[in-house]
């Protein structure tokens, strides 16, 4: 009798997102988990159930007294439980553990999935500074790679599932700005 094998396949999704801030304000920024809820769009309801935070490696001391942005990060081997309403009309909420895998101060750091609905999924936040006409700024670049269970079926709710990651990054990207802007005038009046 023949046997029939269905591997998982691997789905990849990236952007990129060039802001007028500082690398310094917008890694301190991702690296504090407490501010994911505040990056989701709002019908999902994010929200963060525990953390177990382990220090990153020492933060480098910027010698410009603006750019020490002061926050918690979460260094590697930091846990973080979240849970969401993933579809809309579906009243349950789901629950995903992420681990911080890696943590570059000013450069990157990388959370794969504990525990949660994919069988695999990883996320590479790169954060670089960058100038634009002549006006510094950082580009956020995210690379995340996933891998839905049960086989064809994860396979075909996968673009449904893409299709709803990149409207979050969408989300993401038109708030990014104005939440920026937020946590910098928060850093001057604690400056």
């Amino acid at each position: 009798m023949g046997r029939c094998t269905i591997e998982a396949m691997t789905q990849r999704l990236e952007t990129q997102q060039w802001v007028p801030y500082p690398v310094e304000l917008v890694f301190a920024f991702f690296a504090n988990p407490s501010n994911l809820p505040h990056l989701m769009p709002r019908n999902l309801e994010t929200r963060i159930e525990d953390a177990r935070i382990e220090p990153p490696p020492p933060r480098p001391v910027a010698t410009e007294a603006s750019r020490r942005f002061l926050s918690v990060a979460a260094g590697v081997g930091s846990e973080i439980l979240i849970s969401f309403y993933p579809i809309p009309w579906v009243p349950r909420r789901v629950s995903w553990l992420a681990c911080i895998t890696e943590f570059e101060w000013n450069s990157h750091f990388c959370d794969a999935q504990v525990r949660g609905p994919f069988t695999v999924f990883q996320h590479r936040h790169g954060i670089q500074a960058e100038f634009r006409d002549a006006q510094e700024g950082t580009l956020v670049s995210d690379s995340v790679e996933f891998e839905l269970p049960y086989g064809v079926l994860g396979r075909i709710a996968g673009a449904m599932v893409r299709r709803q990651l990149a409207r979050s990054f969408a989300y993401r990207q038109k708030r990014l700005p104005e939440i920026l802007a937020a946590a910098r005038r928060q850093a001057e009046r604690r400056g």
